[in-house]
């Protein structure tokens, strides 16, 4: 069984799950694993860990249109290095100060191999909480951001250089979406945050909205990193598209609403194609678009 036949599976004895987050009476609460082995290549340091961590957590609260309040993580290790731990704490209190939250805490654990565990919670505003259910055939499909910044990452982690890692490291903290996903929540339709990428979202909120998405590969904003590293524009798309973990908002919005919305997304709105019926699917280009994306394992 894979992640997402596990969540279906448990999906009628959790009816406050489902979504990026949990909505519990105007909160949202949510939470994340990340280990070494999946999720922190050699050369990603103690501090990006700690702001990657929270910071993905921090991202399904903007998916939700909630304003991000706190956060805490578990930090499990071999053995207890006091720098490390320092440096994880310090990059989870600066990206929680970048989206107007604050870290509170956590607990400490042993573990064989450098593990993490996050939670976040927000607050909704008067517009509720934005789901991934209310995409309607005729809304705009719109991305914040640029696609391929951990690709790219990933690749310069390869390359074992001081230069390239420090890059490297400087890709992976992602800013998470927070005030993109309030200046979305009275606007968009559905909306989810990418830790899958792309491709996968738009077969997510397909499934959930009962509808079908047209993409025009042309229109995706692609990182610049990405052209660093990508050797023809088929990479590049696949870099943007179905790599995953860029941790950007996806969402349907009304015609009538991108052009406000965009004004007043920190991180920019970019209109990449069209919300169509469910019998349509989900293509790009007219071509049927693969459900495939990161996978966690």
């Amino acid at each position: 069984m894979n992640e997402r036949d596990a969540l279906r599976a448990l999906a009628a004895d959790l009816p406050h799950a489902g979504d990026d987050a949990a909505v519990v009476g105007d909160t949202v609460i949510t939470t994340d694993m990340l280990h070494e082995r999946t999720d922190f290549p050699p050369g990603t340091t103690r501090y990006t860990a700690g702001w990657r961590a929270v910071g993905a957590s921090l991202s399904d609260v903007a998916a939700m249109g909630a304003r991000a309040t706190a956060a805490v993580a578990v930090y499990a290790d071999a053995a207890f290095d006091e720098e490390k731990l320092d440096r994880f704490v310090a990059g989870a209190v600066d990206v929680c100060e970048a989206v107007d939250a604050e870290y509170v805490g956590g607990d400490l654990d042993t573990h064989d191999e450098f593990t993490t565990a996050s939670t976040a919670i927000g607050d909704l505003t008067d517009a509720g909480a934005v789901t991934r259910s209310g995409a309607r055939p005729g809304d705009a499909l719109c991305v914040t951001g640029e696609w391929g910044r951990s690709a790219a990452a990933l690749r310069l982690f390869k390359r074992e250089t001081d230069e390239a890692v420090e890059r490297a490291n400087d890709l992976f903290r992602f800013t998470p979406r927070v005030a993109d996903g309030l200046a979305l929540a009275d606007r968009a339709t559905a909306m989810m945050d990418s830790s899958d990428g792309l491709a996968r979202s738009l077969h997510q909120l397909s499934e959930a909205s009962e509808v079908g998405f047209e993409l025009d590969r042309e229109r995706l904003p692609v990182h610049p990193a990405v052209d660093e590293i990508a050797e023809e524009s088929a990479e590049r798309f696949e870099l943007g598209a179905h790599f995953g973990e860029d941790f950007e908002l996806v969402c349907a919005v009304p015609d009538e609403a991108v052009a406000p919305a965009g004004e007043a997304c920190p991180g920019g709105l970019t209109r990449v194609g069209r919300v169509v019926d469910a019998a349509d699917g989900v293509t790009a280009d007219g071509d049927p678009l693969p459900d495939r994306g990161y996978t966690h394992g």
